[in-house]
């Protein structure tokens, strides 16, 4: 097969996650094409994983290779894998024992892995860099080297280069050169969760919205998706129109639990076919707000990766003379609290600062959003020894503004995570385009990045963080003020 489309081991790395992506990639409009921190962020996590295994600094193309350094870096590869012209840009090179045109050693590729397991993205990738690192050194090239982690965690694999691997690629680039040579994209993907890490989800957010996409019913995957299309329910509004209990009855050979969701999926369906909430649970959604004197707005920024929950935010919001609640415009002016929770530290320290917050507001309920603050709170205090009681008095305190929101109300929106709420809702964060992975690069930077613009010479990272934060806890409040309106309005 002929392509007049250069391939790469970009475009291979873009098909192997997504073929539409690959198709966008090559084809799309950039001016569609968003800036993601995921990207940043694995860069980055690769960056201190290279430098882990070569703490000297890697030398740089055809005259390293020569002169036999350990590690190249800058190295074009060209070449042929199953009939194609190839290039590639592999990010490492390690030397090895063997003899190549370069001399008495030879390299390998080296790749890194984000999570916790190597993935058929890269297998293959690690596969296309030894075929053509192979022609370039005219030296065999027997497996590649998967590297995870920093630091005393840096992790090793050693990843033959044989068996099935080579038809894997040759399949792989056959079928990438054919989607290339579409004249339109490829279709959207059937599970669409992981799309929020891509550069391309808001064009292709727009498609699945007109296109009536069935991954945009909040409660629908992949697996739910391709049963519904087998029944014939293939777009949002299709299944708004089904009949409920027909439904079921249709998805029953699937198994109870999917028949049992026939109902829900078909009302979430017409609620967000309609534009217009529905109320589920006729019960108050906030019923410990009714005699509390005030509320703490809670939220924390962490490193998953790093299991480190590095801020701890907090807004105060009393309740106003007349009684009432403030507004979601009335909160911006309460006070902000950035508790930053610095390794060095501990977290004993960390934790008598929580405690001591808290204690100045002792009878306020504490409202976030979704189950990470409770989470990480009770592990915290767990881990100085707390007596289970006080646990316990903590845990109730502690209420999920999300967990209410979902008992209580069906929204018209595809997810009911807090930026898809909030943002329904009318509110606006400062920064645009932030997400909790823009947050996490700006303190990745601060935190490693010595003296520097961006290290703790500099604060404007930190006042990034403390701003997005601050925002992600007046969003809480905003749902949580929402929920109580409609209780109010619903009191005869």
């Amino acid at each position: 097969m002929v392509t007049e489309i250069p391939l790469n081991d970009r475009l291979l790395r873009s098909w192997l996650r997504c073929k539409r992506r690959a198709w966008l990639d090559q084809f799309g409009d950039p001016d569609q094409r968003l800036w993601t921190a995921h990207r940043e962020l694995q860069l980055d996590e690769q960056r201190r994983s290279f430098s882990t295994l070569f703490p000297q600094k890697p030398q740089r193309g055809e005259a390293a290779a020569a002169a036999g350094a350990p590690a190249v870096v800058g190295l074009r590869l060209r070449g042929q894998a199953g009939g194609l012209a190839v290039e590639a840009h592999p990010p490492l090179l390690q030397r090895v024992k063997g003899r190549s045109r370069w001399g008495e050693h030879a390299y390998r590729p080296v790749i890194f892995r984000q999570g916790r397991r190597t993935t058929r993205e890269h297998r293959v990738v690690l596969a296309l860099w030894g075929r053509l690192l192979e022609g370039e050194q005219q030296a065999p090239v027997a497996n590649g080297l998967v590297l995870s982690g920093a630091g005393r965690g840096l992790e090793k694999e050693t990843l033959a280069l044989s068996g099935s691997l080579p038809r894997q690629l040759e399949e792989a680039l056959d079928r990438l050169a054919g989607d290339l040579a579409r004249t339109e994209p490829p279709p959207l993907v059937a599970d669409r969760k992981k799309c929020v890490l891509c550069s391309w989800r808001g064009a292709c957010d727009q498609v699945a919205a007109a296109e009536g996409h069935l991954s945009e019913v909040s409660g629908i995957g992949a697996k739910r998706r391709e049963m519904l299309i087998d029944l014939g329910v293939d777009r949002l509004e299709r299944l708004a129109a089904a009949e409920p209990q027909q439904l079921a009855e249709a998805l029953l050979v699937h198994g109870e639990q999917h028949a049992e969701m026939a109902e829900q999926l078909v009302t979430q369906a017409r609620v967000q076919r309609d534009g217009v909430p529905l109320r589920r649970d006729p019960g108050a959604a906030l019923p410990e707000l009714a005699e509390a004197p005030g509320v703490l707005i809670y939220d924390i920024e962490s490193d998953p990766d790093a299991r480190d929950d590095f801020l701890h935010g907090f807004v105060p919001l009393p309740r106003d003379p007349g009684g009432g609640w403030p507004t979601a415009e009335a909160a911006t002016a309460a006070p902000y609290h950035p508790l930053l929770a610095l390794q060095e530290h501990g977290e004993a320290r960390l934790w008598q600062r929580l405690q001591r917050l808290m204690a100045a507001y002792p009878d306020w309920p504490v409202l976030h959003y979704g189950e990470t603050e409770l989470l990480a709170l009770v592990r915290l205090a767990q881990r100085q020894g707390v007596k289970e009681r006080q646990i316990a008095e903590l845990r109730s305190r502690l209420i999920d503004v999300h967990l209410r929101l979902r008992r209580h109300w069906w929204m018209p929106t595809n997810s009911y995570g807090l930026k898809a709420t909030a943002s329904w809702l009318g509110f606006r964060w400062r920064q645009q385009g932030v997400d909790g992975a823009r947050a996490l690069l700006w303190w990745r930077r601060w935190r490693l990045g010595g003296d520097g613009p961006d290290g703790r010479g500099s604060r404007q990272n930190l006042r990034r963080i403390f701003r997005y934060n601050h925002d992600d806890a007046l969003a809480t409040w905003a749902v949580a003020q929402w929920l109580l309106e409609q209780d109010e309005a619903a009191q005869p």
